[in-house]
């Protein structure tokens, strides 16, 4: 059994997988929202979603929110794993903007390019706040189950989402923050951006243009969304610049990933995250970026049975995070 529980800024999310064979199960899976950041509340809702989903194990697999992360993609010449180990400790200080007294860092070998000039290893670099971890760990602690491993969001959304062989475009709508990653033809995270363009900006931008209450903007932009027909396309209108944002910030990514990678860019779009259901969105962004744009299914590399499979149509986006997580100890 392995567990992901994605401690979301609205709601959290958990999912255990299990392995049969060479088949993997979700065996439980489950979501529960919550309003207010209070520790002790924010502990119980998680208490709660793991007893009621009963998910077996109490070992879990967390993320962070990439937001609050530095994440860097950098370049040795040709090291041993041993000689890369000793040249982080040392350099890990130019890439990263927090004292290396207070950051965890880790990373992990993306290429060994034994035939470029020079030949060179490509290392994802990833460092966060201890004071970050250890805040999430107790939080889970306090809810009475073990943190095993600690990863970030877009990690866990390339082991779900990222098709085998080919380059990809992956896109975490949520809702304070947008997060942008690009996994490589092996299905390795290649690059990795947030931006708060999301969810709650768009609302905060109907809230401001019909000049109307929080609680009925977010319920016109889920209903009517970037439809060019419903409300005279009024809705659209208002939106559409933020999501153009989202758009010109994908292209930046794509050109910038290209540019170091020397190699074709990714073709696909796959979209996922909380707010990825506003109606029209994917039109809208094919129209904006001119590729191939998929809403991501997490479950698509996993078995279900018939009653799992009917209960969680229609919120596959809702669990990227939480499904990549519980599958770290298959991959």
């Amino acid at each position: 059994m392995s567990v992901g529980l994605d401690i979301g800024s609205q709601s959290i999310k958990i999912a255990e997988v299990k392995k049969e064979g060479n088949a993997l199960w979700l065996n439980a899976s489950g979501i529960i929202g919550y309003n207010g950041k209070e520790v002790t509340a924010l502990s119980q809702a998680i208490k709660k979603l793991h007893r009621e989903t009963k998910v077996t194990s109490k070992d879990v697999y967390i993320s962070l929110p990439e937001s609050l992360i530095f994440t860097r993609t950098i370049k040795f010449p040709m090291l041993t794993d041993q000689e890369i180990d000793s040249a982080i400790k040392w350099e890990s200080e130019q890439y990263i903007p927090i004292p290396i007294s207070e950051a965890i860092i880790q990373y992990q070998i993306i290429e060994r390019r034994e035939n470029a000039s020079p030949p060179e290893v490509r290392i994802l670099l990833v460092a966060v706040k201890k004071e970050l971890v250890e805040k999430y760990v107790k939080l889970v602690q306090m809810a009475g189950l073990n943190v095993v491993g600690v990863e970030t969001e877009l990690l866990a959304l390339v082991r779900a989402l990222a098709p085998p062989d080919k380059s990809a475009v992956i896109l975490d709508f949520g809702s304070t923050s947008t997060d942008i990653a690009i996994s490589n033809k092996k299905g390795q995270l290649g690059f990795s951006r947030s931006i708060l363009t999301a969810g709650d900006a768009l609302t905060r931008v109907l809230e401001k243009g019909l000049g109307m209450q929080a609680q009925q903007a977010e319920q016109y932009k889920k209903t009517y969304g970037l439809s060019p027909t419903q409300l005279e396309g009024k809705v659209k209108q208002m939106l559409d610049p933020a999501v153009k944002l989202v758009a010109d910030e994908i292209k930046k990514a794509i050109q910038f990933y290209q540019s170091e990678e020397k190699s074709d860019p990714p073709t696909s779009l796959i979209v996922t995250g909380g707010s990825s259901g506003m109606p029209e969105l994917i039109p809208a962004l094919t129209e904006m970026l001119g590729m191939e744009i998929v809403m991501g299914n997490p479950f698509a590399k996993l078995s279900l049975d018939a009653a799992t499979a009917k209960k969680l149509q229609g919120f596959a986006p809702l669990y990227s995070i939480a499904v990549g997580l519980a599958l770290k100890d298959f991959s």
